[in-house]
């Protein structure tokens, strides 16, 4: 009895042990975006250093940035390379140029800094409308080439194509998943990239944006962004023959899965990749770090669980967007497109996030700042009314990155003469605290004051002088950077906003 007591006891030890792993290898198979378009990026090490220890072991970047894919080389986090849209024409003109692109990009860093590369992204988002077809002709071709261009370089099993594409690329009829088809105008072009990918063994890649589809229509119903918790049953559900839909994600899932199945496909046999999901902090009164909050930490609940959705219960593979702050981003879709972070511009953590197991998010380390230091309005100008200096403001936030004064934002509540101060300070940080910098003719001085207020953060940048810059490659083939267009919120928002209306 006493052996058989131990040999249980044994077994259970085991499976107690296996379980954990599991958790944990859970835990650490998180995967996220990280862009790069910032006035004074954290340097690569530290933002690899901070995937790491905040357990991701997958990243998406939107361009081959040299310093990111040479901080990631042997790191242990597989990474997706982009090309951006401009150059989708080149890369369909011909397969050598498909080819110089990969060697160049792909096949140098594996080979000489181990980098773990596993897919190319071709293009983003090139269907988006507001392109006006500009890149459907050469998103196809552009993706058949570098597929060419990865076997001849021996890299055809070990790395994947997919192309990213939003949500606007597949519709509904009557607003309900299981009616759910590609949008008529690329129909033909959306079948035959599956296809191929289907063919090529890779992975179909698209984003969803619940913050767009609430933000974009005031009647839109606010629980069907978020995910159901708990005792927070969420909206009204969306009942689509003998399934209910609690949130926007699920529906907007789904119709993709009805659009695959529609043209002939066998969903549960395809891999599909949510490239995109997330919610900004600042920029707009639905973005804050509450609402961020909510909606990520339902996000991550999902992952970690390993839950899918009620017509694929297989989870799909999901990358967070995104790392960090990007501030010189175009504002075209709203001020918001700068705060998508789950951390501030320099790796601070904006707001708690449980990762399983008891871990919670960790700030970046070893980040070195410009000098403590603030510009702001002097006593004396601030006494000769906004008049004075509304100009000043307007050249500083013209060359800055003022989107958290705008309504609904962190800094909304400040007075003129604090929203000026803002703005100068914003100028100052961008321009590394240089002579001259803080003046605004005679209207602004430098301050050790900290003049933050409440929710509204007055920054100081990072030092890039002080940190070690990555020299760029012989030849590097590293593009100019992404520049995200205008998202269209497409039937989502208007067929949940019929339901409930």
């Amino acid at each position: 009895m006493g052996r058989y007591n131990t040999y249980q006891r044994l077994i259970f030890l085991y499976l107690s042990i296996l379980l954990l792993h599991n958790r944990l290898k859970n835990v650490e198979g998180l995967a996220c975006n990280w862009g790069t378009q910032a006035s004074h990026p954290l340097p690569p090490n530290i933002a690899v250093k901070l995937l790491r220890d905040n357990g991701f072991n997958k990243v998406k970047l939107f361009e081959a940035d040299p310093g990111a894919l040479r901080a990631l080389g042997k790191s242990g986090i597989s990474v997706m390379v982009g090309i951006p849209n401009d150059l989708l024409a080149t890369m369909a003109s011909t397969v050598t140029a498909a080819e110089l692109w990969v060697q160049q990009n792909v096949s140098q860093y594996i080979s000489k800094y181990g980098t773990d590369i596993r897919h190319v992204a071709v293009g983003n988002e090139p269907f988006l409308k507001t392109y006006k077809d500009r890149f459907v002709r050469s998103t196809y071709p552009a993706l058949q080439n570098v597929q060419a261009a990865l076997v001849k370089a021996g890299l055809g099993r070990q790395v994947k194509v997919t192309v990213p594409l939003n949500a606007d690329v597949y519709e509904s009829s009557d607003g309900l998943p299981s009616s759910g088809d590609f949008r008529s105008d690329i129909k033909t072009l959306m079948i035959s990239i599956v296809k191929f990918l289907t063919e090529s063994i890779s992975p179909i890649t698209f984003n969803i944006y619940p913050f767009l589809s609430l933000n974009a229509d005031t009647n839109f119903p606010r629980e069907y962004a978020f995910f159901p918790n708990g005792a927070n049953t969420g909206a009204k559900p969306v009942v689509d023959g003998s399934i209910s839909y609690t949130n926007v994600f699920d529906a907007n899932f789904d119709t993709l899965v009805s659009a695959l199945e529609k043209n002939g496909f066998d969903a549960s046999k395809i891999e599909i990749i949510v490239g995109e999901v997330g919610w900004p902090t600042d920029g707009d009164q639905n973005a804050n770090p509450a609402m961020a909050q909510r909606f990520n930490q339902g996000l991550l609940n999902r992952i970690l669980q390993g839950q899918g959705t009620p017509r694929r219960r297989t989870p799909p593979e999901v990358y967070v967007f995104s790392l960090v702050d990007e501030d010189i981003k175009s504002i075209d879709p709203g001020k918001f497109e700068r705060h998508w972070g789950i951390f501030y511009y320099d790796g601070a953590v904006k707001y708690p996030l449980s990762l399983g197991n008891g871990r919670e998010l960790v700030p970046a380390k070893g980040v070195r700042y410009q000098a403590r230091e603030w510009c702001v309005m002097s006593n004396q100008a601030a006494g000769n009314g906004a008049a004075t200096w509304a100009e000043s403001v307007t050249y500083a936030c013209q060359l800055a990155d003022c989107t958290s004064l705008g309504p609904g934002s962190s800094c909304a509540g400040l007075d003129p003469a604090a929203n000026a101060s803002y703005a100068f300070n914003m100028y100052f940080q961008r321009m590394d605290h240089r002579r001259g910098s803080c003046d605004f003719k005679n209207l602004a001085v430098v301050t050790r004051i900290d003049p933050s207020r409440g929710s509204c953060r007055f920054p100081i940048e990072i030092d890039t002088s002080r940190h070690e810059l990555p020299r760029p490659p012989r030849n590097s083939g590293a593009s100019e950077a992404k520049r995200r267009s205008l998202m269209v919120v497409g039937w989502v928002a208007m067929a949940v906003s019929m339901v409930f209306s």
